[in-house]
């Protein structure tokens, strides 16, 4: 057995351990968690650019 075949081997092992302790709930929070966290970025940067804006005028 070649090192690169124990590595792949190694990462497969790792891969489907962590995929199995997964819930298709946790990944849903996550996603969602994700999309509120930039919607609330964006939406910050754009007010604070709005009030750079007005102090400039």
């Amino acid at each position: 057995m070649k090192i690169n075949d124990i590595r792949i081997s190694a990462l497969g092992g790792t891969i489907c351990s962590i995929w199995a302790s997964i819930s298709l709930g946790d990944l849903l929070q996550t996603v969602l968690t994700a999309a509120l966290g930039t919607l609330v970025s964006f939406l910050t940067s754009r007010m604070i650019g709005r009030w750079n804006n007005r102090d400039r005028k």
